[in-house]
């Protein structure tokens, strides 16, 4: 196995613009503005939003929409989704969308791909029932996707204006072996999204990587992991901080969504340990406590995952807090 020490890759910021308890939408895009122009400031390569639908506590439903509002307001940090859910959407909408962020933003935008729905069955039956293929099959979504960025063929009668002939890095998201499976056979970039489903983080590395099949763009796999990270001064500042996603997933776990709630001096009382198993378990891809601890922890998961770049999701329900554990953690990387 090849050791890579942490400050020799990549590291990028996953956001979801999290409404919190006493917020609103709009707080939250001035929340990723904020996290956005301080990451730039900071040296991470990326940040990213996901798509998700009907959910309260989560803002970024029009993804592109906000990811030409935060490239707006930066200017070197690269902008992109983490990701689209390529289902949901016209494969040309999204061609048309991505291409009109790279023209406003040349060499800036990610297109990070995934088949989930973002969102429960009925409004994911919102969401696709005006779409003439509703069991479209993902890799055909795919296909049809990268040809609209392909330069124009000759009779060509459907064109992504703009979008053609654009160099839009994709990325293919997964929880499970069917993204690794379909970033390997198409020579893309994949990304696992271990903050919140781990359970198949190891396999579907090694899946990816032994059936990778080199691209033009791409000779040699290439994987990025994403993790929770909470850095403060102390390990008992950061876990008091954590209690905020705790708090999350423990709704999660029990069928109940809402908004991000504040943190608690203990979690004792609110979840029975069953759940607190469960909740642990979902957050186990995480590095919380101080610079030293966070450092020692995320060198452990580079270690284990051999990971190309690290994703780094830090939901704190005051901005301050959030901001600091990114300049805390970027003073530990140098």
């Amino acid at each position: 196995m090849t050791v890579t020490q942490l400050s020799k890759i990549p590291i990028s910021v996953f956001d979801l613009s999290t409404i919190t308890r006493d917020g609103s939408p709009a707080d939250s895009f001035r929340r990723s503005v904020a996290l956005a122009q301080h990451a730039e400031q900071l040296g991470y390569r990326r940040i990213w939003l996901a798509e998700h639908h009907n959910l309260d506590g989560v803002a970024s439903a029009a993804t592109s929409v906000l990811l030409a509002h935060i490239a707006g307001q930066t200017s070197t940090i690269r902008v992109g989704s983490g990701g689209v859910m390529l289902p949901n959407h016209a494969p040309l909408m999204v061609a048309e969308q991505f291409g009109t962020l790279e023209s406003l933003f040349p060499g800036r935008i990610d297109l990070g791909l995934g088949r989930a729905p973002g969102t429960d069955q009925v409004t994911a039956a919102a969401l696709r029932r005006r779409m003439d293929t509703p069991n479209a099959d993902f890799a055909e979504l795919l296909a049809e996707l990268q040809g609209y960025f392909q330069p124009a063929r000759e009779g060509q009668r459907v064109r992504a204006i703009p979008g053609e002939g654009l160099d839009i890095p994709i990325w293919i998201l997964g929880s499970s072996d069917y993204g690794a499976r379909l970033a390997a056979q198409q020579g893309l970039p994949f990304a696992f999204a271990s903050h919140f489903a781990p359970d198949y983080l190891l396999p579907a590395l090694d899946l990816y990587r032994q059936t990778f099949r080199p691209s033009a763009a791409w000779p040699a796999p290439h994987a990025m992991v994403a993790a929770n990270v909470i850095v403060a001064d102390t390990d008992d500042e950061a876990a008091y901080l954590a209690t905020s996603l705790q708090q999350r997933f423990l709704r999660m776990i029990r069928g109940k969504r809402g908004r991000l709630d504040p943190p608690v001096e203990s979690m004792d009382g609110l979840w029975a340990p069953q759940e607190q198993a469960v909740v642990e378990a979902h957050l186990r891809v995480s590095a919380i406590g101080s610079p030293q601890t966070v450092r020692a922890r995320l060198q452990h998961i580079l270690d284990a995952t051999e990971a190309d770049e690290l994703i780094i999701s830090t939901d704190t329900y005051e901005l301050e807090p959030r901001l600091r554990s990114y300049a805390l953690l970027a003073s530990v990387l140098e």
